[in-house]
């Protein structure tokens, strides 16, 4: 499938305008409601809807759009006064508040009713004599009409064969992007044909939001109560996912970012990756003592919620080898709030599971915000901060190459052999990796199967890794490349023995 990732569309630009002006109102409103109020018509000039066919129905998607991105949910459409912007407005105004599911949310007033899956004839049909469409197609739904190829979606099965068979790939397979994304069939339809998300299937990876053309789906926001906490005199300090590096602009180091981010208001910044290095020392001895021993028959990671609520869901026989680990997010956090008792922490992330992650309730007490990588884009454009200028005051070096390759797919299943070759030598380490949801059910099937046995398998929901997560600002080969170079940087390749620990010692 065809990626729009790493693209500055209208669509991005859209999400990225909502964001700034969603933080700018937590900085600077003095009259909140009236502002929010005001912000449709803002965004979106009258003069020049260029977009949609309607000013009306821009500013209608815009109004959904700021109130998911201020924590808020979507208004029915179906009832006669669906209420005010503002409604739910007083329980969102503060500096502490959860993701209320659904996370992933379609707009419905956005979405496009794209056709779910269907082959159709176009224009370059040649009329060819041959017609080997016609010939291959097994339940004889397509017909000569005035010298070009029709289909007869009645009786057309999906197969796909008659586009293969092409001579003049003269036949196109319409499918829905955000259908095809989901690698789970979340992806439902109404009864106007147009997509809704099955809530009890959904694993909020996001992938359906990102490959959406129409940008009829988003997810919910923390940015403005985060602004809220930090103005409200909290404590509240930054961890910072691997994913991080060049998300923000080729010329902005690691340093600067972290400066940048205590410019913003942020007490203190640590790696994400730290959790990681203390994870994967665990889990090389759990493969080592049960799997590698014969005593489990696999062992499967935990750090990509996704991944893991998606085993729970669909194969509830795998929970036992799901890693016992705390994913770096949440080891992370508890290290921080041992240094920082009364902080209140931030996870910034390529991530929109992880957003799920922390809503729930045994790791609320941890974690306290999640916000991705584009959210935070714009915060500093609200604050007027320019990254590539900031003068770079701090170091970011907590963490281990190892723990920093976390952010690619591949990546924990590498650190984990790393580590068991290392202190374990001998050990013969079997390593499968999946990534995207429909890869990642496969996998797991073949290892119900017994498969899969002494293997150690990372599963990663979105292809590619965390890189290339929903929240994430830049093309997936790029982010790749530049956490590669970050790995190198660091002063360990891998934590010290029997610590888990990086190159502090944490």
């Amino acid at each position: 499938m065809s990626s729009m990732r790493g693209i500055d569309t209208p669509v991005r630009q859209r999400r990225r305008r909502v964001f700034r002006e969603v933080a700018d109102l937590a900085y600077h409103s003095q009259n909140l409601k009236d502002d929010m109020e005001a912000l449709p018509y803002k965004i979106v000039d009258y003069e020049e809807s260029q977009y949609w066919e309607s000013v009306y129905r821009d500013r209608a998607i815009i109004r959904e759009r700021i109130r998911l991105a201020m924590g808020m949910s979507l208004r029915p459409e179906n009832r006669e006064r669906p209420g005010h912007l503002t409604e739910g407005l007083e329980e969102s105004n503060i500096d502490e508040k959860y993701y209320e599911p659904p996370l992933m949310q379609v707009i419905p007033s956005a979405c496009n009713a794209c056709p779910e899956n269907r082959y159709e004839v176009t224009s370059s049909c040649m009329g060819c004599l041959a017609h080997p469409c016609q010939e291959v197609c097994p339940k004889g739904a397509i017909s000569f009409v005035n010298g070009k190829s029709v289909i007869d979606q009645e009786k057309c099965i999906k197969c796909g064969k008659c586009k293969a068979i092409c001579p003049y790939d003269a036949i196109c397979h319409k499918e829905r992007p955000c259908k095809a994304a989901c690698g789970i069939g979340a992806i439902k339809s109404d009864r106007h044909g147009r997509a809704i998300i099955d809530s009890d299937m959904c694993v909020s990876c996001g992938m359906c939001m990102v490959s959406c053309p129409f940008g009829a789906i988003a997810d919910k926001s923390q940015i403005f109560q985060l602004i809220r906490a930090m103005q409200s005199g909290h404590e509240v300090v930054a961890q910072v996912a691997p994913a991080f590096v060049g998300q923000f602009g080729p010329k902005v180091s690691p340093e600067m970012f972290k400066t940048a981010l205590k410019e913003l208001g942020f007490a203190e910044v640590y790696e994400t990756a730290i959790g990681a290095d203390m994870g994967c020392m665990a889990e090389a001895e759990h493969y080592v003592k049960e799997v590698a021993a014969g005593n489990q028959d696999f062992a499967l990671t935990s750090c990509c919620p996704s991944w893991s609520v998606m085993a729970k869901h669909f194969f509830p026989e795998t929970i036992d080898k799901i890693s016992n680990e705390l994913t770096p997010m949440v080891a992370t956090a508890r290290v921080i709030k041992k240094r920082h008792p009364e902080a209140k922490v931030v996870f910034i992330g390529p991530c929109a599971s992880k957003k799920l992650e922390a809503s729930r309730r045994t790791v609320r007490s941890d974690v306290d915000f999640v916000i991705t990588f584009e959210e935070l884009t714009g915060m500093f454009e609200a604050k007027g901060i320019l990254l590539e200028e900031i003068k770079a005051m701090d170091e970011l070096r907590d963490a281990t190459g190892a723990g920093r390759g976390y952010g690619v797919a591949g990546g924990v299943a590498k650190a984990i052999e790393e580590c068991v070759k290392a202190y374990y030598p001998g050990t013969t380490v079997k390593v499968e990796h999946a990534e995207g949801l429909a890869e990642c059910r496969k996998v797991l099937s073949l290892a119900k199967a017994g498969r899969m046995n002494g293997c150690l398998i990372e599963g990663m929901a979105c292809p590619g890794g965390c890189v290339a997560g929903a929240g994430t600002n830049i093309a997936i080969a790029q982010a790749a490349k530049e956490v590669e170079k970050f790995c190198g940087t660091a002063e360990r390749e891998i934590p010290a023995e029997g610590t888990g620990q990086g190159a502090f010692g944490l």
